[in-house]
């Protein structure tokens, strides 16, 4: 008899995170296309998840579903795959998950796009669109894990240089603006936030 989802979470809380999941291999050296690169069931099989049993594959989406982090995508994919039979769970949990994860970051970098600005933005819109234009399940994922840190960080520097630039500025801004301009990205975020604001001119 299949285990209740009430029951599975239950089991999903009490189990240590031993049920890491891998993403599956993709060709780093494949060419970028218009369509989708993903993986497929022959190519992309976590061999990781064919050694786990029913009951812990079961365990192991219920803790996706579970996780407030889940984009609608993923969430719709194991609801689904809970919905079906085991071989329906083992081909999310090595494949289709990362497919439908691909369709969560295409929308989570179209919202960033969104709410960038064309004039102080431009390093973010352009590794976005980079990300986009590439289409595959890596590049999606680096640039929301790094790529977007790194570009904003970018801009920022820009804004930062620009303050510079402005020949009225106080002698303790520019102070602070000259100490900050080689910081790191969270420096320099919390610079154009909120610390050039904190100056006493």
């Amino acid at each position: 008899m299949r285990p209740t989802r009430a029951a599975l979470t239950l089991v999903a809380t009490a189990l240590t995170p031993a049920l890491l999941l891998a993403t599956p291999a993709f060709a780093a050296d494949s060419a970028p296309s218009t369509a989708t690169t993903v993986a497929t069931a022959s190519d992309a099989t976590d061999p990781g998840v064919d050694e786990m049993s029913d009951d812990d594959v079961r365990v192991a989406i219920m803790r996706i579903i579970a996780d407030s982090t889940t984009g609608k995508a993923v969430y719709a994919a194991a609801q689904k795959a809970m919905d079906g039979t085991i071989e329906d769970q083992r081909y999310f949990l090595s494949t289709g998950r990362w497919i439908a994860q691909a369709e969560d970051d295409r929308v989570a970098i179209a919202r960033i796009l969104a709410t960038a600005d064309p004039k102080t933005d431009k390093a973010v819109i352009r590794e976005a669109n980079e990300a986009l234009d590439a289409n595959t399940p890596e590049a999606l994922r680096a640039f929301l894990e790094t790529g977007y840190r790194l570009a904003v960080a970018e801009d920022d520097r820009v804004r930062v240089a620009r303050i510079l630039a402005d020949p009225t500025i106080s002698d303790a801004l520019r102070a602070a603006a000259e100490d900050v301009i080689d910081g790191t990205p969270e420096e320099l975020r919390y610079f154009i936030e909120v610390g050039q604001y904190e100056v006493d001119g």
